[in-house]
């Protein structure tokens, strides 16, 4: 008896090992070397998109001459201020501004979008100050991450290692060597894969994600296995509920 229960211990003790996933498997940037550096030459810049809500306010030291140019929903009273309308980029990658009617912004940078509004202004400002903000910055992380879903990014951009450290990490579960980023460009869907146990990672293209960028992380095959089981275990839960209620069905008739 003391045999069997030995063996039955070994056999389970074999099981958990070859059922965990390696360190490998879950170790960020696991080729990069004690002191390694890598220059970041910050070039990535967020660029407009169809249906991005842009926040744009222009001011100088004349109030008057730059209030047309700035578009509010209500009226300030009791202290409670207007509230500035944002922008909207229609499907040909154009916002209605006051005054100065139409202008196309997709694929521009916020600088850029400054420069070509400076560029069209000067004959009704001196020296515009413009600030701009993309209002509906978010990112979607789906998967095996601890907490999936939505995130508002605050600035103009965010790299993939921040945004799934929104998301509370990718689980023991998920594949870090496969990572997909689903991106808009250009009106399409882009499908892009980023293995985060490499330094090269730094180097993707889709290191810095962009607005309504949604990353999906894939399960491992621990995490496949695990949910082929929890499958498995619910068929035979319902198979079970069924038997014994026919069961107590019969044995009430009888």
């Amino acid at each position: 008896m003391y045999k069997k229960i030995n063996i039955a211990y070994m056999l389970a003790m074999v099981c958990l090992v070859f059922s965990c996933t390696p360190s490998k498997d879950v170790v960020y940037f696991q080729d990069a070397n004690q002191f390694e550096t890598l220059v970041d030459d910050d070039s990535f810049t967020s660029k407009f998109k169809v249906d991005d809500l842009v926040s744009i306010h222009i001011s100088t030291l004349d109030a008057e001459a730059s209030a047309p140019f700035n578009l509010f929903r209500g009226a300030e009273e009791g202290g409670i201020r207007a509230e500035q309308v944002n922008y909207l980029v229609d499907k040909n990658g154009e916002i209605d501004f006051p005054v100065i009617g139409k202008v196309k912004i997709e694929g521009l940078s916020p600088s850029e979008t400054k420069e070509l509004l400076r560029e069209k202004l000067a004959d009704y400002l001196k020296d515009p100050i413009i600030n701009i903000r993309i209002r509906n910055f978010t990112v979607t992380v789906m998967g095996a991450v601890s907490r999936p879903g939505t995130y508002p990014v605050n600035g103009e951009k965010i790299s993939i290692m921040e945004a799934l450290g929104l998301a509370g990490d990718i689980t023991i579960k998920g594949r870090r060597d496969n990572v997909m980023v689903l991106r808009d460009f250009d009106g399409a869907k882009v499908y892009n894969r980023i293995n985060l146990n490499s330094k090269e990672a730094l180097k993707s293209p889709v290191y810095y994600l962009t607005q309504n960028d949604v990353v999906y992380v894939e399960p491992n095959k621990s995490g496949k296995t695990q949910s082929n089981l929890d499958q498995r275990a619910s068929i035979a839960v319902s198979i079970l509920s069924v038997l014994i209620t026919s069961t107590v069905v019969l044995l009430t008739r009888n």
